[in-house]
């Protein structure tokens, strides 16, 4: 497959009334620091120890290092780096990546949120959009979440967007201090021949109609 295929529907912005996704730029240090910074907490125990990201550091320098990572494996197709916004404003990050191509064509999904934004439906609305842009425009057709089990919000978005449990995987990630085991969700595009947006949209009405709540995340 040439890099050129590989790029299709890259750069791209999406956006779902208030919740928009837009590629990550270098412009968004700042913001993006302070929010980590304020958030350390609420995020360590779910995030990745890679000494080649910056988790909560102070410095600029390993973001743009990071950004510049994220942006040139987007050029060579294998990661789709999004920041996730609400009402225009910087609210966390979605990352599609290792991407995998020839007869698999699947990747995997990681994301986060500003802990002040949880509870708006934020995250099912800014995954589902970019689950329908990985199958319909880039042309994947498997996309994993893997999410520790003991992280019941993230679990959430993915199970009211229909991902499947697909069993455990044993000490996959080194998070926060140790080996940690996660749980595998994944979703084909089999799955959501009309789209999983649309899907999410129906169980939001849905759940408006009869008084519940399906936002919170």
């Amino acid at each position: 497959m040439r890099v050129v295929d590989r790029l299709r529907g890259w750069p791209v912005s999406l956006n779902e009334g208030p919740v928009g996704l837009r590629p990550l730029r270098l412009g968004d240090v700042r913001v993006w620091r302070e929010t980590r910074l304020r958030n350390a907490d609420w995020l360590r125990p779910w995030e990745p120890s890679n000494p080649e990201t910056p988790l909560f550091r102070t410095g600029l320098g390993p973001y743009v290092s990071m950004v510049g990572t994220l942006r040139r494996e987007a050029r060579q197709g294998l990661a789709l780096p999004w920041v996730v916004t609400y009402e225009g404003h910087f609210a966390g990050q979605l990352t599609v990546g290792a991407i995998v191509w020839g007869s698999a064509r699947s990747a995997q999904v990681g994301y986060w949120i500003d802990g002040k934004l949880a509870g708006h439906g934020i995250t099912p609305t800014a995954l589902a959009m970019a689950v329908d842009h990985c199958f319909f425009t880039t042309g994947l057709h498997r996309l994993e979440a893997n999410i520790r089990p003991e992280n019941s919000a993230s679990r959430r978005v993915v199970e009211k967007l229909g991902f499947r449990e697909e069993g455990i995987r044993r000490r996959q990630l080194h998070i926060d201090g140790a080996w940690r085991d996660h749980i595998c969700y994944a979703l084909t595009v089999e799955d959501v021949p009309g789209g999983l947006l649309v899907q999410w949209r129906r169980a939001r009405e849905s759940a408006a109609r009869g008084g519940s709540s399906v936002e919170e995340v």
